[in-house]
């Protein structure tokens, strides 16, 4: 899907100083923009493109800043929240598109809910993937973790620091990309290892282990996409989103106790560790028009490509309720 098919078309949208890569599906519907993660790409999308198009909508994946071919700028601060919500408003207003149902994975679910916060009037409906929807905390995240981990090594605190983190992932992106899309499941007949978060020195991708195959769902021709991809990118622009996820809580006083009021559904794998840390749940109060919790069985953090029948069936499904269901 890196290049234009039949059924996906690629271009660059030139917005607010970047240029944005987009994998876009269907030409006539509602419009459904799709948000991935850390660290991924529009491709992470190439089961919901088409089903979404087949379906009567026109969809939309960007690589968002940082990522694949769309821009990377350096200084850190180009990437607070403010700039990743600015990109998919810029992407809506280039389809002239009032409105759209926007979903997003991981990072990218984040992204999406600050954009139904901060631009309710953009937004038809959320759909939250493997991280669901959180309210604003009392405090700054970083220090809330470090009061909550102690000494603990956690990623969101690795990646902090601009320099470790980005040497440790890009020294060897097929070392990290197939330990992180091949590993990122718990095992049910295993308790997580507490040497995952011991201080002992070691970065993020050496704590996870080397699978001893790709998993059914994921070919070598794909994982072979997301190596080259990073190799000539690198990590730093991913990286930095977390850099500013202090900034980001600083410079939005207004979302605290904010709701969004527009309707909402969460989907994730039965064995994404995220789900361990942050269950559905935990947004509920938050979502005042909540439609439900998809919870797929046997799936892991990847949820929309490793069980993408599923996944595909939950966002037609709530598409067809919230875009041609009875007003």
């Amino acid at each position: 899907m890196p290049e234009d098919t039949d059924e996906v078309r690629s271009r660059t949208l030139a917005a607010d100083g970047v240029d944005l890569h987009l994998l876009e599906a269907g030409r006539e519907g509602p419009v459904v923009l799709l948000s991935h993660g850390f660290p991924e790409l529009a491709y992470s999308w190439r089961h919901q493109l088409p089903a979404l198009a087949a379906a009567g909508y026109r969809a939309v994946a960007p690589d968002q800043r940082g990522y694949g071919r769309s821009s990377r700028p350096e200084a850190i601060r180009a990437y607070d929240i403010h700039h990743l919500v600015g990109d998919l408003v810029a992407v809506l207003d280039d389809l002239g598109a009032d409105d759209a149902v926007v979903v997003g994975h991981d990072w990218g679910s984040m992204v999406v809910s600050h954009l139904a916060l901060l631009h309710p009037e953009r937004v038809r409906a959320l759909v939250n993937m493997s991280v669901p929807h959180l309210h604003r905390g009392g405090a700054a995240p970083m220090a809330t973790l470090r009061n909550a981990i102690g000494d603990n090594f956690f990623y969101m605190l690795y990646f902090q620091q601009p320099g470790a983190a980005d040497a440790e992932l890009g020294g060897d992106p097929a070392r990290t990309m197939r330990r992180l899309l091949a590993g990122a499941a718990l095992r049910p007949d295993a308790p997580p290892d507490p040497a995952l978060f011991a201080d002992d020195g070691r970065g993020f991708v050496d704590r996870m282990p080397e699978p001893d195959g790709l998993p059914g769902w994921l070919s070598a021709g794909e994982l072979d996409h997301y190596v080259e991809e990073f190799a000539r990118t690198g990590f730093t622009g991913g990286l930095n989103w977390y850099r500013n996820m202090d900034r980001n809580w600083e410079t939005t006083p207004e979302l605290d106790g904010a709701t969004v009021g527009v309707p909402s559904l969460f989907v994730g794998g039965a064995l994404d560790p995220v789900l361990a840390m942050t269950p559905p749940a935990i947004g509920h109060a938050s979502l005042l028009d909540h439609r439900g919790d998809v919870v797929v069985p046997g799936a892991g953090h990847w949820v929309q490509q490793e069980a993408p029948a599923e996944v595909n069936a939950a966002l037609v499904g709530f598409l067809d309720d919230v875009c041609r269901g009875p007003a």
